[in-house]
């Protein structure tokens, strides 16, 4: 039992995977405690009104990758949760007047590349067999805790287990696996297909978060991790979640609440207490301070150890490996409020058109998105930016005044660090130009129509969210920073190089995305930890 005022786990940060942990936490029996900076929960899956009338997902923006046993555990759907799937996944425009559509009926998708290579159509269906047979394989390592190298029998036992299930791909599984975790995206794509449209569709997700071009090793492993997702059991599938992204984490909340979790928001944490190898509290920026037998990090790793804890508590190598932890997605973020809906060159008729429901990718070939990054090395961002548009209000009434429209753009390549002495204060309003200038190349009536909007630059993301670079997955995907290696070989376990500390967020396995599966994960191998009492990381 603890005594009155201490905890048995307090969670810094009330983003999705902190509510997750929080709610499993709970549910096993633990007095928990949630502690948020801002004024709402969520973290940087939240909907908030950004100008009069118009709501919208602030920083994440679509959904995906939630995992389903998250979603049926936490009871979401029960607390007001709905996700609606797109009627059509992608639309492409092209710079010729043309445009790609993607739909989500296979024969369709089919016909479509065909228009463009039949030969490109007849490897279609090879290519996402072989792309959802390493998805399946990955997806099923989601909920798993990754062994650690210097652990004892029990990692040992999963390393061997997962050794073994990674014989059922058969050798073609395996090379393909191994060719998405070590090989560029558009060496891949080249290979298999010879048009720009299919290409630029693959290629999209393989650079999105990631602030490297499509032709960097590793990033075809960021187009992996954007294809194990599903919506209302459809694998592959995106949606919108009612009310956006914020319903997802008010539905959280409302099940943390109903389990009994203290959640304090306006709460901003500046220190986690140590006594001698051990987390004993935090102290908050108001002076408050409370005890607790375990505290759990639902932030950046880099943040966690380089400006929460006092570096005399951390081994100086661990601290020297962590400011070398690379973070930095290249984003900025915009939502738009609109008076009317954008009218795309490329679009017959006027009015609603399905492409408007559909993830509207502006990012015509791998060349396009090779220079968006140059650019973002050269300048600070891209002179043509890689534009993903959402349309939420078509499928969501409740996010805009009838007959208008909210928009979410996420954009990018836009550097972490600008070059030259250059500052995302004043390199803001010209950045968020060049892209309402090349959404207008393609739908001449989009600068007239903006009534209002927001933007945020990395340096924003960085500072309304603690998203360190403006990563928005806490921690670049690469091979050096996954697995047992996230965030760091020997801490991928979830626990932390302190007894009582552990980690719970995106910069743990299996990374970004709201996934909740970190919190899941963390969660299940704190109430071991509580059940067993190990002497190495629980007081008795």
């Amino acid at each position: 039992m603890t005594s009155p005022g201490t905890y048995d786990a307090i969670i810094v940060g009330g983003g999705h995977n902190g509510l997750t942990c929080a709610c499993y936490l709970a549910a096993g029996g633990l007095k928990v405690k949630v502690l948020e900076r801002r004024s709402i929960v969520g973290g940087a899956a939240v909907t908030e009104e950004f100008h009069p009338g118009f709501r919208n997902s602030t920083a994440s923006y679509t959904v995906s990758l939630l995992n389903p046993k998250v979603i049926r555990d936490l009871r979401l759907a029960e607390h007001g949760l709905r996700i609606l799937e797109r009627p059509l996944s992608n639309f492409l425009p092209l710079p010729n007047g043309d445009m790609f559509t993607v739909s989500p009926d296979n024969n369709a998708f089919r016909r479509e590349v065909a228009r463009f290579s039949e030969a490109d159509a007849g490897r279609l269906n090879d290519f996402q067999d072989r792309i959802t047979r390493v998805a399946d394989q990955i997806r099923a390592l989601l909920l798993e805790t990754p062994p650690s190298p210097s652990g004892g029998v029990s990692d040992l036992w999963r390393a061997m287990r997962m050794g073994l299930d990674m014989r059922r791909l058969g050798q073609d599984g395996q090379r393909d696996l191994h060719e998405f975790f070590t090989r560029s995206a558009g060496a891949i794509l080249d290979d298999w297909f010879e048009s720009n449209p299919i290409k630029a569709l693959y290629g999209f997700d393989a650079v999105v978060g990631n602030y490297a071009g499509p032709y960097a090793e590793g990033s075809a492993y960021v187009l992996m991790h954007h294809a194990f997702g599903e919506v209302n059991g459809r694998r592959g599938v995106w949606g919108h979640a009612v009310g956006g992204m914020g319903s997802i984490t008010q539905a959280m909340a409302a099940e943390a609440l109903r389990l009994g979790v203290d959640i304090e928001t306006n709460a901003s944490v500046a220190r986690v207490n140590t006594d001698a190898d051990r987390a004993v509290g935090v102290s908050l920026d108001d002076g408050r301070e409370f005890s607790a037998r375990s505290v759990i990090a639902n932030v950046n790793p880099k943040l966690l150890y380089l400006q929460l804890i006092e570096p005399g508590a951390l081994d100086q190598e661990f601290l020297g490996r962590m400011r070398r932890y690379r973070c930095g997605s290249g984003t900025l973020r915009m939502n738009v409020a609109l008076s009317e809906l954008p009218k795309f060159d490329c679009m017959s008729g006027t009015g609603p058109q399905p492409g408007h429901q559909s993830g509207i990718i502006i990012g015509p070939s791998l060349g396009y998105m090779e220079q968006a990054w140059l650019d973002a090395r050269t300048y600070g961002w891209s002179r043509s930016p890689v534009i993903e548009m959402l349309i939420p209000s078509t499928l969501d009434d409740s996010l805009a005044p009838e007959g208008q429209h909210v928009a979410s753009l996420f954009c990018q390549q836009f550097a972490p660090e600008l070059p030259e002495g250059q500052n995302w204060d004043t390199a803001r309003d010209a950045a968020v130009e060049t892209v309402i200038d090349k959404v207008t190349e393609y739908a001449p009536n989009f600068r007239d129509s903006i009534l209002g909007m927001i933007a945020l630059t990395p340096a924003n993301l960085e500072h309304e969210f603690g998203l360190v670079g403006g990563d928005i997955f806490h921690g670049a995907l690469g091979l050096d920073q996954l697995f047992s290696a996230r965030p760091m070989l020997g801490y991928g376990d979830y626990r932390g190089p302190l007894k009582g500390l552990y980690m719970c967020g995106s910069g743990t396995h299996p990374g970004g995305g709201v996934t909740g599966a970190p919190g899941h994960n963390a969660a299940r191998e704190i109430l071991k930890d509580f059940r067993r009492r190990k002497a190495r990381h629980l007081p008795g």
